[in-house]
Formats: C-alpha cells, sequence, structure tokens
C-alpha cells in the first residue's frame, strides 16, 4: 500500500465521491429514449465535445509511460503523430457526414447502409476492438499500487466505479464526468512536469543526458514496425467513440472543429507526458516501467500535489473506461442482441443496452485478468481487426452503397481472415512471413476485393 499524506488521501477521496454522486443522484431519474442514452438527445456543445473526446483517448495512459522509460521519443512517433493525421482527415471529411446521416452508432450506420448482416458482423467486431479491458487493467494496477489489495480485486472495484454512472445517464454521464476529468488530467501532467522541471532543468538539457537509443524516433525497431502503428492509428475512421461524439454533436461544424481543437489538446497532453517520461529514465526501473508516472510522481511531488496527480491518472483512465464501456454495450446490447430479436418495435432497446453492460463489463473483467500487456493487445487486436471495417466504412459514405450490398460481409471478413492467419503464421514460425506485419496483408486483401467487385461491375455482373 503506498504512503500518501491525509491531504493526498482527502484529494482522492473527494474525487470518488463526487464520481458517486453523478452516478446515484445526478442522473437518478432514467433516460426514457435511445437518442437520450446513447447520443444525449444530439446536444454535444463544442466544449463537451473537446473535454469528452481529449479524456477518452487516453486511456493507455501507463503504457505510454512505460513505452517512452523504455523506448524513449518513439513514443511520439507511434502513439501522437499518426493519430493527429488520421483525426485531421476525419474532421474534413467524415465527421460532417457522420452528422449529417444522424444514425445512432457506427454498427447502426452499416445496418443502414449495407444491411442487417453488416450491421451485425460489424458489431461483432467492434465489440473486440472497443473492449474496455485493457483500460480496466491498468486502473486495477493503480488501485492495487494505492491500497495494495488483490489484482483481483482491484479489477473489480475499477470496472464497478468506471461503469456505475452509466447505468442511469448514459453518455450524458460520460460528458458530465469527462468535463471535471479534462482538468484533472492536465492539472495532475502540469503539476508533475512543473515540480520535474525544477528538481531537473529544462528538457532541451534533458536531451543532452538522455541515451543516443532513446532519441531514435525507431525505438530500435524496423521502419516496417512504426508504419504498422501508423496505419494502425486509421482505426480512428472506424473508432466508435470517435463516431458516437460526432453523431452526438449539435451540428456538423461542431464536430469538425471539436475534432481540431482536440488535437490541440491532444498535442499539448502528449508533450506533457512524453517529456515527464524521458525525465524517468535512468530514474525508474525498466522492470516498474508500467508504473513509471505513479512512481516518479512520488519522488518529487509534495503533499496535495501528489493526490492531483493522482486522480488526474486515475480520471485519464476511468474516462476511457466508461466510454468504451457504454459504446461496448451499446455494441452488443442493442446492435446485435436487439437486432436478432423479432419483435424490435415492441422492445426497449435501453435494457438490452443495460444487459449488454453487464455482460461486457464481465468479459472485460476476466479478460483484463488473464491478459499481461496493454500495448502488446492493442497491437495485436488493430493489426487483425482493423483491415476489415476501414475501407467499407469509408465506402459507406458514398450516397450509393447498392455496388457491394450483396458481398459486404465477405468484404468485412475476408481481410480479417487473412491478417489473423498470417498472425498464426508468425507465431508458429516465430517470424513474420515474408517478414511483413499481419496488417498489410489484410489490407491488401481488403483492397484486392474491393478491385474485383469493380471490375464485376463494369464487365455488367451485380453478382
Amino acid at each position: 500500500m503506498a504512503s500518501l499524506h491525509f491531504l493526498d488521501w482527502s484529494i482522492i477521496t473527494t474525487y470518488f465521491l463526487f464520481i458517486l454522486w453523478v452516478g446515484v443522484f445526478k442522473f437518478k431519474k432514467q433516460l426514457k429514449t435511445e437518442n437520450e442514452f446513447i447520443l444525449s438527445g444530439r446536444k454535444l456543445s463544442l466544449v463537451g465535445f473537446i473535454a469528452t473526446l481529449v479524456t477518452t483517448w487516453y486511456g493507455g495512459i501507463l503504457g505510454v509511460g512505460e513505452n517512452t522509460l523504455l523506448y524513449g521519443i518513439q513514443t511520439w512517433f507511434i502513439f501522437a503523430l499518426p493519430y493527429y493525421v488520421f483525426a485531421i482527415i476525419y474532421a474534413f471529411f467524415i465527421a460532417p457526414k457522420i452528422r449529417e446521416k444522424g444514425f445512432l452508432s457506427l454498427p447502426d450506420h452499416f445496418h443502414n447502409s449495407f444491411g442487417e448482416q453488416a450491421g451485425i458482423t460489424s458489431a461483432l467486431i467492434i465489440s473486440f476492438l472497443a473492449s474496455p479491458a485493457p483500460y480496466i487493467l491498468s486502473l486495477g494496477v493503480i488501485l492495487q499500487f494505492l491500497f495494495g489489495i488483490e489484482l483481483g480485486l482491484s479489477l473489480l472495484l475499477s470496472t464497478f466505479i468506471s461503469i456505475i454512472y452509466i447505468w442511469n445517464g448514459g453518455f450524458s454521464a460520460i460528458v458530465a464526468t469527462d468535463r471535471i476529468q479534462f482538468i484533472l488530467m492536465f492539472a495532475g501532467f502540469i503539476s508533475l512536469f512543473t515540480f520535474l522541471y525544477i528538481a531537473n532543468g529544462p528538457p532541451i538539457k534533458l536531451m543532452d543526458r538522455l541515451p543516443e537509443a532513446m532519441l531514435d524516433p525507431l525505438g530500435g525497431n524496423s521502419l516496417q514496425y512504426l508504419f504498422v502503428w501508423f496505419f494502425i492509428a486509421s482505426w480512428t475512421f472506424i473508432d466508435p467513440g470517435f463516431y458516437q461524439r460526432c453523431s452526438a454533436a449539435e451540428n456538423p461544424d461542431t464536430a469538425k472543429k471539436g475534432i481540431l481543437l482536440s488535437i490541440f489538446f491532444w498535442a499539448i497532453f502528449d508533450f506533457l507526458t512524453l517529456v515527464c517520461g524521458l525525465y524517468a529514465i535512468g530514474t525508474i526501473s525498466p522492470e516498474k516501467a508500467l508504473l513509471t508516472y505513479p512512481l516518479l510522481a512520488f519522488e518529487v511531488l509534495p503533499s496535495g500535489f501528489l493526490g492531483i496527480f493522482l486522480i488526474g491518472i486515475i480520471a485519464t483512465i476511468m474516462s476511457t473506461i466508461d466510454s468504451l464501456s457504454l459504446v461496448s454495450a451499446i455494441t452488443f446490447g442493442r446492435d446485435i442482441l436487439w437486432r436478432i430479436e423479432n419483435n424490435k418495435s415492441i422492445l426497449n432497446p435501453i435494457s438490452y443496452m443495460k444487459k449488454g453492460l453487464i455482460i461486457i463489463s464481465f468479459f472485460s473483467l476476466v479478460i483484463s485478468y488473464l491478459l499481461p500487456s496493454v500495448v502488446a493487445l492493442f497491437y495485436t487486436l488493430g493489426s487483425i481487426l482493423i483491415p476489415g471495417l476501414i475501407l467499407p466504412f469509408l465506402y459507406s459514405l458514398k450516397q450509393e452503397n447498392n455496388f457491394v450490398k450483396k458481398n459486404i460481409t465477405k468484404w468485412m471478413t475476408l481481410p480479417i481472415f487473412v491478417s489473423a492467419f498470417w498472425f498464426m503464421l508468425s507465431k508458429l514460425a516465430n517470424q513474420l512471413p515474408l517478414g511483413m506485419e499481419p496488417f498489410y496483408p489484410g489490407m491488401a486483401t481488403s483492397f484486392l476485393y474491393y478491385t474485383i467487385l469493380k471490375l464485376k461491375v463494369y464487365n455488367g455482373n451485380r453478382d
């Protein structure tokens, strides 16, 4: 159990009481329509949009600290720069169209664009991609570190406190808490950066003291490895959290401006987290890399500021868990369970979403206990699953979708099978076939399949 001053414990306790108040009292009256539960009635303001999008993006904050301690500035090139690029593209070309189409969720988008089978297939894929399990693990590690409890119990607490306030409040509760969590995450890392600056000097001098390997953008890996992370960032195009926020925005302009301003805040936060991680090199043992930020905070922050930092990092993780839990609940409960019922018209989708929340939370709790690495999990799932959704989604933004309707399920699943097969081959052979990561053959398959369908149309055969 970590040794904390009474002031720090008071700050942490106050934060959790606030979360409890939001969940139990503020949204005690249950939302009645799925539009309210999923999208807050499509009334998301620019400030709320920025707060909820920025906070949701950093659930893997412990992995950022771990990677920075082990590989230096490579972290910025795989966890920051690629996401700026794809977010900018999303803001200008995708976000306005999402708000105009007015669908409730990403699988709902596929369902309305290509049919029921496509909607359910996309929902199954997204259920794995959007699992909050890695972030439940991160919060569990923090709670275990602070309170000295068993990992299983800390994971149970992590799951409970991260979803309690979305049971009744849905997306509105997430936005309400994200406004506070936005302030806390920046306050925490600004405090840590300030005291590290005072104790160790400016970042420019820090660069002179770092080993050369820590200043290598590749981090000792291949250029191909860097490119795979870059293309994994194209996950932004099919991120259900991005889609939800754009669909919930007041208007298309709010969605576009919200993403562009979010990139600005991401850049500031990425600078803070990267530099703080670089200060830890040579101070924190590589064996404790996952706890880089908390251990560093205990070394340099005085009482009060330490408490602010700890709730900042807790809030950063919780803001991702709650968002992904809701998205997964919507995906599994509404877009799968509710869709396969015969009498949809008389059934309440919210009750199915709550069933989905229970199922997904239990599943994520089990997975988070069994899986050892957040970064490795995200890399593996991203390499295998993302190729199946990107091109079909981008194509769905066109006005005419009849072109691929009959073949959409194959177009979505075939690239995934190819990437998964490539991944299994690499494990069996203990090396990458042809030196290629699984992501590349998966995307190549997706492009090739689209080309074949296009050629059939030119030849007058639409089957």
